[in-house]
């Protein structure tokens, strides 16, 4: 078989085979599917988390979920429980002091039924974002409220997206 043939009949099936897949991918937020999954998305209340790793996620969350600021009927409930930890990650030798940390956040989520019922779906997301400690106490309180602030939005994408792909399926 001549190198020309073999060309053409790799790209004749890789363009079959293209044509034959394209049909098992579904955009999920293209279409008039992706207008309702928006609505859905909207009508997502996020009940209240505690402390202010909760407050960060609740404001990501609820920009991400309805960043168009208008009201809408709720249809699920979010329920989230945060679990946050610190972990010292690179420690100083000579004075045994930290020079790094990280932040460790666990989200456990639930969307229910506004009406209430079966969860819809349910997981747990996690991240963690490192920061740098100094000997100044002031900077290592604001180094980690950022870190924290940069878990919230992680998080937030994560459930997101989780939530999207569980409101697509229904």
């Amino acid at each position: 078989m001549s190198l020309s043939r073999a060309r053409s009949l790799r790209a004749a099936l890789a363009v079959t085979a293209s044509l034959v897949l394209s049909g098992c991918l579904k955009p999920m937020y293209g279409g008039p599917d992706g207008a309702a999954l928006q609505n859905d998305l909207q009508a997502i209340a996020i009940d209240p988390i505690p402390e202010r790793a909760g407050h960060y996620l609740a404001n990501e969350l609820h920009f991400l979920l309805n960043g168009t600021g208008s009201e809408v009927a709720p249809k699920y409930r979010l329920q989230i429980v945060l679990r946050e930890r610190i972990q010292a990650s690179l420690v100083d030798t000579v004075t045994q002091r930290a020079t790094a940390g990280s932040i460790v956040i666990d989200a456990d989520y639930k969307l229910l039924p506004y009406s209430g019922g079966a969860p819809v779906t349910s997981g747990v997301a996690f991240t963690f974002a490192s920061y740098d400690r100094t000997s100044q106490r002031f900077a290592n309180i604001r180094a980690a409220r950022d870190a924290e602030i940069r878990d919230a939005k992680a998080l937030a994408d994560q459930i997101k997206t989780r939530l999207a792909v569980a409101l697509a399926r229904n």
